[in-house]
């Protein structure tokens, strides 16, 4: 499970930061999460196909995190996708796709398939469960989570002295399938362990702090929080509905978060030290996201 960030900068993009944009590479598939103006060039960078992408979660409508989608989409058909393609995203994304599909000229082929969210299960997969939360800015913005599903550990040696037998049977019981062995049945209780801890990401998109945030992210292993600001700009981050670094390592402290990593970095900002240190003061596990960074997400329990 990999986390690349294609753009970490707020709302106007540098030489060094692109508008907002993170793909999740796991499960067989990318996943973006927002889309902002270049993003498509920042994949082609960072060696991703656009053509992969199975998902696209928006967490709000400001420009810097959805004018990369257009270009993308006409990109896809272009190069002649079929696969449809699922967006996700708050109320009034039927009229943004709608937007997308009459502008430029250009023949689509292959579905968008538009769903608009509310708080809680957005979406539920075999291997995942994506989540939302209504957070706290200028104009509707959602979180997410991505909670990955463990299976119980198999325990092979209790399924030998049972009688089960190394093939098929093995995996019915993995999959929660009883078995016939001679006159007794083996339930899947008898050879499976304790129920495991998948990994679990947390985006912020924009928000100032709030208390669902603390919720919403409790125990995961990665929150990805805005932090526009440092704290010398503390009254106008509540005032533009953004966050500091301190704010976010606030909210990853009383989460019980693992690791904080920071974006979304005003363009004041040369370089991240400030930004780093504040964070570091309120929670040792921080760091500021760079574009095209990869962060592996690994498993905490075997």
């Amino acid at each position: 499970m990999e986390l690349i960030f294609l753009g970490t900068s707020s709302a106007i993009p540098t030489n060094h930061r692109n508008h907002s944009a993170i793909a999740l590479k796991s499960f067989g598939e990318i996943i973006l999460f927002d889309c902002g103006e270049g993003t498509q060039r920042q994949m082609t960078r960072a060696r991703l196909s656009p053509m992969k992408i199975s998902k696209i979660f928006i967490t709000h409508f400001h420009g810097d995190h959805i004018l990369g989608v257009p270009g993308i989409i006409q990109s896809m058909a272009f190069r002649g996708r079929t696969e449809p393609l699922n967006i996700y995203g708050p109320p009034g994304l039927s009229e943004f796709v709608k937007h997308i599909k009459n502008f430029g000229y250009f023949a689509l082929s292959f579905e968008i398939i538009e769903n608009t969210i509310s708080d809680g299960i957005v979406l539920d997969e075999e291997e995942y469960t994506v989540m939302c939360c209504k957070t706290e800015h200028s104009v509707t913005n959602f979180a997410y989570s991505i909670n990955e599903k463990r299976s119980p550990k198999f325990l092979k040696e209790n399924a030998l002295k049972l009688g089960v037998k190394p093939g098929p049977d093995f995996g019915k019981l993995q999959s929660g399938i009883a078995v016939k062995v001679g006159e007794k049945i083996i339930k899947p209780k008898q050879v499976l362990g304790e129920n495991r801890k998948g990994r679990k990401i947390v985006y912020s998109g924009d928000t100032r702090p709030c208390e669902q945030m603390i919720e919403f992210s409790s125990d995961a292993d990665i929150l990805i929080h805005e932090s526009t600001f440092n704290d010398s700009h503390m009254d106008k981050s509540y005032e533009t509905g953004h966050s500091t670094a301190s704010m976010a390592a606030e909210i990853a402290k009383k989460a019980n978060v693992n690791k904080l990593v920071l974006t979304h970095i005003s363009t004041r900002y040369k370089d991240n030290k400030t930004i780093e240190k504040e964070a570091l003061e309120v929670f040792e596990n921080s760091i500021v996201a760079e574009d095209m960074m990869i962060l592996e997400v690994k498993r905490n329990e075997p």
